[in-house]
């Protein structure tokens, strides 16, 4: 583009880069906006070259992110314009200003036309190159038979006619539907023997595209695509301009290979054998060099060949060269050549008779699964999942347990889910099986699905053998100091069928059995404690004799809960009681479970369903029907309880068409029933024939929608409500909650089961839910928000703004406006901790689906003991340090009443799930306890916390509380924060067996925060 001679777009210019802030250079703008609209006014005054120079500055405006809304007439206008510096600035700005829609198109079709039909070659390009950039349905009616016209014209210039071939082919692929390519296949076979490398270059693009649609029409073009390869191969005729590093033309031979893997197979013994000739000069002509540049072009045309040897199912010979080829390049320097070794060696296994080969080089697989860069992590765990077999999946899933403790946060879930899917399938012993899964738990408790120990549950049910060994395991487990709620869940339903087995055992008496597991009871969600529940009446029924002693301990928890807020937990406690009066009818009632019937793992299926390959769109995929390509979004799989997964962050691709059983959301509500898809719509589920699943699940009774859909509360046992009115409401009052979309499940509850935890579902709604995923370390917290839409039309005006306290220093990642449909985007959030406060951080949320638009305001887990670090103290290490706080502010006392009481068991429980560790045996007084934590803030760095708790046992309603620190604020803030989880808040009544049609409503003060919470729930 000549601007010399253009005095006043110079001085525009130099303007516009002089501005010292951007209101400047936006008054500079409207002030030549201004003056070339006034000029435009009268454009009978104006110059050819005043209006190409005004021309040239609207681009300008335009290209500095100004919308430019006039002028589009006087720029459209010099499209018809005799001379090529006006015709040039007119396409050159059309292209840019104006889309495939826009009515001014319309008027210039004509002169476009007659510019490609002329014999000005340079006003062909022109008009080629804009129709190519814009290429509108009206475009593709009108111009595209003569764009092939002059395709096939032997008068036209090589440069006319590769524009004609990227020009159509730009139409073609916008609307396949009105250029007419019937009857092109001997045209495109003439067209393969063009000697101009550019040309044939542009025309094998467009055979890309062609074949990819057809390939039946254009078998005739298979021997030119196979003589065009030998030719580059053989670097015969090949002009220097078109070799790059020494490789003659690697486009072209990368799109000949990609055109010749959209075909079957080769038939022809010659062809075929030609082909392998080229195939074979390239796979042994291909090395690693240090030229990043020759490497780059070298190894796009082997990877491409590699595609193609993999797509004709070459012979052992081949591709054992292939493997081995690759086997040198996973374990080169270069990340970019590992990253695509591996990728390949990924594909190579869907060949037969090559996963021997493949298993030579496990040893370095392994070792690329420890690699600093997460993308060849992922595709290290790819291979080594794919390579698996019965010779040595032992070897490779003890790696991938061995790896999970330190494994990268995000990719966790995955590796969780294909450990417990390899065991399964080729595990020699179903008691290592069984082994494998528990180690499973225990190290990566958060990232299992509820899939994974049903099946296990499934497998102990129908082997009689295995159920001995496995409630043996589990025994084991419980006597860890710390356990997920996972294991738990397990470990007491294995206990409760088969802990009988194990009697004769020492520490396996029916009272130890209840004792160890009911020490779990007050850290539990509402979930697991059903659970629970289900095995006391199990280990009830088979204590024979009875134990008076153990029956009142377990009739006393079943009248604690018969009055519970959850009605799935109150009608197990009311039942379990009643049935435990019957005696010996008892055995009967509450017999084992009975086998399973067979069926497909859930785990496979979904394995099935959501495997991706995350390599370039290409013909072998096509082959193979795994069609799927990179984007921002993860699939949509449907979960057991109908929410949108918020896991799985290595699976990435866009959306499909369908959705598939999967449990691997964060959030355990539902329990699914075992190796069966669950199918839910937006408001109540449809009972389950499973067996576990109805035990382990909601009971079947009658009550209004949603009754039999409890949420999750994963808050301690005895927490069933925030401790004040603004928490049930989750932050804004009751009468502020103006969305027409209601949220499934209690808000206030999601929240504090996050505040126990680090993932699960913060936010859902009919339409979208929102998850969350934290990793936190000293006084850092990285969280990544998933946003996930459940509908099939897309989320539109997508906003999110976080709203931090004054202490929180909180950054957000850009969130897209549109959230495909059934798709998935993360969006990570980095926190920084600047001091000690207990002040919440919000998420201001915001979408639009169809009309409405939605609005929540939600409170996010970036609270106090987030930024605790568990310590463990000797007496000697903690008197001296508590003797060295003297008094307030330092340390700080209190008497608290209204406690909920525990015994002294849960509420050390309860204080190591808030990661304050507490020290048994310190306090020489057994009804104290002693308790210590770091925390961590920018101002305080790592400043040491203790705490001593003086209870009564004659009242556990109060307790006096002291706490110290070496900061005043964190020992203030601290204090209250135990404060608040220790005080019990006031239950709703119970619900009347017959309700009211229109039943009384009682007159209770907005004050009352336990009213608030009976009323939301």
């Amino acid at each position: 583009m000549a601007l010399s001679g253009m005095r006043g777009l110079s001085v525009f210019i130099s303007d516009v880069r002089n501005c010292q802030n951007k209101e400047q250079e936006r008054l500079r703008v409207d002030k030549e906006l201004g003056n070339i609209r006034t000029r435009f006014k009268n454009e009978k005054g104006l110059t050819p070259y005043e209006k190409k120079k005004y021309v040239w500055k609207m681009l300008y405006v335009y290209m500095l992110g100004y919308d430019v809304d006039f002028g589009h007439m006087e720029t459209v206008s010099l499209i018809s314009a005799p001379k090529y510096p006006e015709k040039q600035v007119g396409y050159i700005v059309t292209s840019c200003l104006l889309n495939e829609n826009h009515d001014f198109l319309r008027l210039v079709i004509n002169t476009v036309r007659s510019d490609i039909i002329g014999r000005n070659e340079t006003f062909q390009c022109l008009a080629l190159t804009m129709v190519g950039n814009i290429g509108g349905r009206e475009f593709a009616e009108s111009l595209a038979p003569d764009v092939q016209k002059l395709l096939i014209s032997s008068s036209c210039r090589p440069l006319v006619r590769k524009k004609a071939a990227l020009c159509l082919l730009r139409l073609y692929r916008k609307n396949p539907d009105v250029v007419n390519v019937d009857g092109w296949s001997d045209r495109m076979t003439q067209l393969l023997d063009e000697r101009d490398l550019g040309v044939l270059t542009s025309v094998m693009s467009l055979l890309v595209s062609l074949v990819s649609n057809n390939h039946d029409s254009y078998w005739n073009c298979l021997p030119k695509c196979v003589k065009t390869l030998e030719r580059l191969a053989r670097n015969q005729d090949i002009p220097q301009d078109y070799t790059y590093y020494g490789i003659p033309s690697p486009w072209l031979q990368v799109k000949t290979m990609r055109v010749l893997q959209y075909f079957p197979t080769i038939e022809d013994p010659n062809i075929r054998r030609s082909l392998f000739d080229v195939l074979q000069r390239i796979l042994l002509g291909t090395d690693v060099v240090k030229n990043v540049n020759k490497n780059n072009a070298s190894h796009a045309v082997l990877f491409e060949a590699l595609a193609l040897v993999m797509h004709l199912d070459a012979e052992k010979e081949m591709m054992s060269q292939c493997v081995a080829l690759l086997g040198k390049f996973i374990a080169v320097r270069e990340p970019n050549i590992r990253y695509l070794g591996l990728e390949n060696m990924t594909r190579m296994l869907m060949v037969t008779d090559v996963q021997d080969i493949i298993k030579r080089h496990q040893a370095q697989i392994i070792t690329s699964l420890k690699d600093p860069d997460i993308s060849i992590r992922r595709r290290a765990l790819d291979l080594l999942y794919g390579m698996c077999d019965v010779t040595n999946a032992k070897d490779i899933v003890e790696e991938l347990l061995q790896y999970l403790s330190t494994a990268d946060f995000a990719m966790r879930e995955e590796l969780a889910l294909k450990a417990a899917i390899l065991a399964e399938k080729f595990a020699p012993d179903l008691s290592w099986y069984v082994d494998v899964i528990l180690q499973l738990i225990d190290k990566a408790g958060d990232f299992v699905s509820d899939d994974i120990w049903f099946r296990v549950v499934q497998f102990v049910t129908n082997n009689e053998d295995l159920q001995p060994y496995a409630a043996a395991k589990a025994r084991e487990y419980l006597d860890k100091p710390a356990l997920h709620e996972t294991m738990v869940k397990v470990s007491a339903y294995l206990l409760g069928e088969y802990s009988h087995l194990l009697a004769r055992r020492p520490g396996c008496s029916p009272k130890e059995i209840f004792t160890i597991i009911h020490e779990r009871l007050p850290t539990v969600s509402p979930a697991t404690v059903a659970i629970l529940l289900s095995t006391y009446a199990k280990i009830l029924m088979h204590a024979q004799p009875p134990d008076p002693e153990l029956q009142h301990q377990i009739w006393a928890i079943f009248n604690k809960y018969e009055s519970y807020i959850d009605v799935e937990i109150q009608q197990r406690a009311v039942e379990y009681f009643e049935l435990s009066k019957k005696g010996a009818a008892l055995m009967d009632i509450l017999a084992e479970m009975p086998k399973f019937p067979e069926r497909q793992s859930a785990l496979l299926k979904r394995v099935e369903d959501t495997e991706v390959d995350t390599a370039e769109q290409s013909a072998l995929k096509l082959r193979t029907q795994q069609q799927t390509s990179n984007a921002l979004v993860v699939t949509d799989q449907r979960p057991a309880n109908g929410s949108v997964p918020v896991g799985q962050l290595s699976l990435v691709k866009m959306p499909s068409a369908t959705y598939n059983t999967d449990a691997n959301s964060v959030e355990e509500g539902l329990t699914k029933a075992n190796g069966s898809s669950s199918k839910l719509d937006s408001q109540t589920s449809l009972p389950s024939g499973d067996l576990l699943g109805d035990l382990l699940g909601p009971l079947a009774i009658e009550g209004p929608p949603g009754a039999g859909v409890p949420t999750e509360k994963n808050m301690v046992s005895g927490l069933e409500a925030s401790p004040n009115a603004s928490d049930a409401l989750a932050l804004t009052p009751l009468g502020e909650q103006s969305n027409s979309v209601q949220p499934i499940g209690n808000i206030a509850e999601r929240f504090h089961a996050l505040c126990l935890k680090d993932s699960g579902v913060l936010y859902e709604d009919p339409y979208i839910q929102i998850g969350i995923k934290a990793d936190w370390r000293a006084h850092h917290g990285r969280l990544v928000l998933f946003l996930g839409n459940k509908n099939t039309s897309p989320l539109l005006s997508v906003q999110a703004l976080i709203l931090p306290p004054s202490h929180l220093k909180m950054e957000l990642s850009l969130v897209p406006e549109t959230i495909p449909p059934r798709a998935q985007v993360q969006c990570p959030l980095e926190v920084l901790n600047l001091r000690p406060s207990r002040d919440v951080a919000v998420l201001d949320f915001s979408y639009k689906f169809g009309t409405p638009m939605v609005n929540v305001k939600l409170r996010l887990p970036a609270i106090l003991n987030k930024f605790l670090q568990p310590i463990s103290m000797s007496a000697e290490e903690f008197f001296p340090q508590w003797r060295s706080f003297s008094g307030p502010p330092l340390k700080l006392q209190e008497v608290v009443r209204g406690v909920k009481p525990l015994s002294l068991p849960e509420m050390a429980n309860l204080f190591n799930s808030f990661q304050l560790t507490v020290s048994p045996g310190l306090d020489p007084n057994p009804n104290n306890l002693v308790a210590s934590s770091t925390f961590y803030s920018e101002s305080t760095r790592a400043m040491l916390c203790l705490i001593r708790v003086e209870t009564d046992p004659s009242d556990r309603t109060q307790l006096r509380m002291t706490v110290a620190s070496g900061d005043p604020t964190l020992t203030l803030e601290l204090k209250e924060f135990i404060k608040e989880q220790l005080v019990s808040i006031p239950t709703a009544p119970s619900i009347p067996p017959a309700p009211q049609m229109h039943p009384p409503v009682a007159t209770v003060a907005l004050t009352d925060p336990g009213a608030m919470l009976a009323g939301l729930l």
